[in-house]
């Protein structure tokens, strides 16, 4: 097994310091850190924290923040909520951008796996990490990452609000969710709800409008609506491709729709939504 050596820099308070890395290739071709260094490391850390007094945030305040998503209590969680960089984050990188994402991605898969926990579906929970990631990496200024942070906050707990009154609802209205959410992309016919329900189609329909509060078809536009929202947000897809990816009719019909729910047109929402918070075109 070969090995090499290579140094890495640290700046600290205290001045520049050296720090050698023995880089060892296992058999799976992956590259670690040899254990004397990594002690090493961890000590100066430790010393650098208590000589600046800094402290990470108490462990039982970071799980009722996380907790308060998970059970889409939005009051609690903003209370408990503290933005990125401030007192009680550890360092985790010299440049000051980057370390602030690093932070924000690990927020981010926590609150993913709390929110799993709480029920969110699996994959949508982990597309929606994917999203935020990516927003989180294209940020430029600390004021977009706080921007993000506080967004994605909000967002985890009125999802997660919204998934706990599932509790409320039958197994037949939640298979008729869950089925929806799923096939936005694609026609839903109601008699297709109903054979997935194992119920007849007026049934169905009477039930759901019972415990959701709208019908089906109100329901499947709100949501192809909201999922028109995002990738307007955040793709550069254009209205047409957005119409015929969520399955509207035509174009027009979509645009018709969307300032229907919305209030304004697919264009007015990408440019005060899009282009002036992200910088990239519309």
């Amino acid at each position: 097994m070969g090995q090499s050596d290579d140094q890495c820099v640290f700046q600290t308070a205290a001045g520049t310091e050296k720090a050698i890395y023995r880089k060892e290739q296992s058999h799976t071709g992956v590259y670690y850190m040899d254990i004397m260094d990594i002690n090493q490391a961890l000590s100066h850390a430790e010393f650098c924290n208590r000589e600046y007094m800094m402290t990470h945030l108490p462990y039982e305040r970071e799980m009722e923040f996380y907790q308060a998503i998970k059970m889409g209590n939005l009051n609690e969680a903003m209370r408990l909520y503290k933005p990125v960089g401030t007192e009680g984050f550890g360092k985790l990188s010299e440049d000051k951008l980057r370390n602030l994402k690093y932070h924000l991605i690990i927020t981010v898969a926590f609150i993913t796996r709390y929110c799993i926990e709480g029920g969110m579906e699996m994959e949508a929970a982990y597309n929606l990490s994917d999203v935020n990631i990516q927003r989180i990496d294209n940020c430029k200024t600390a004021e977009e990452i706080n921007d993000i942070h506080l967004e994605f906050v909000r967002d985890y707990a009125n999802r997660m609000k919204n998934i706990s009154k599932k509790d409320l609802f039958s197994k037949p209205v939640i298979i008729s969710l869950d089925y929806i959410y799923n096939n936005l992309h694609s026609k839903i016919m109601l008699k297709d709800i109903a054979d997935k329900c194992g119920l007849s189609a007026p049934y169905i329909s009477k039930l759901f409008h019972s415990e959701v509060g709208v019908t089906i078809v109100q329901y499947i536009t709100q949501k192809r609506i909201e999922a028109a929202e995002s990738l307007l947000k955040y793709s550069d897809y254009s209205c047409l491709e957005i119409s015929d990816y969520l399955c509207f009719s035509s174009e027009s019909h979509f645009i018709h729709v969307f300032k229907k729910y919305a209030k304004i047109t697919p264009k007015e929402y990408r440019d005060k939504f899009f282009r002036t918070r992200w910088g990239n075109k519309a």
